[in-house]
């Protein structure tokens, strides 16, 4: 069975989401398996402030999940892991995805 078709805002949601050099690094390092936010944000080489903000954005869209853990040293850190997702884009796709839009016509996000 495959999934099921996004929607027009889904569509939308993802492809910008995708369109930050950023997240695109933070997709790029989470492949390699999840990761804890200082860590990233040091592998990174940007601040935590800047790396939650692309966390969020990111999670906001289902590209990633995150869970709360506590160390041995009960100290609390967030994981982030990459979701499964595929992104192809057809012509078709398109068009059935602008038919579920819910955005005016011609208004920018």
């Amino acid at each position: 069975m495959s999934d099921p078709a996004p929607t027009g805002d889904d569509l939308v949601r993802v492809l910008a989401t995708l369109s930050s050099p950023h997240r695109l690094r933070v997709i790029a390092a989470l492949a390699g398996g999840r990761n804890y936010v200082s860590r990233l944000a040091r592998e990174l080489g940007i601040s935590r402030a800047l790396l939650q903000v692309h966390l969020k954005k990111l999670e906001a869209a289902g590209l990633v999940s995150s869970q709360l853990e506590l160390s041995e040293e009960g100290k609390a850190m967030k994981y982030y892991e990459l979701r499964r997702f595929s992104v192809h884009l057809t012509p078709e796709l398109i068009l059935d995805a602008v038919r579920t839009l819910t955005t005016e016509k011609g208004s920018e996000r």
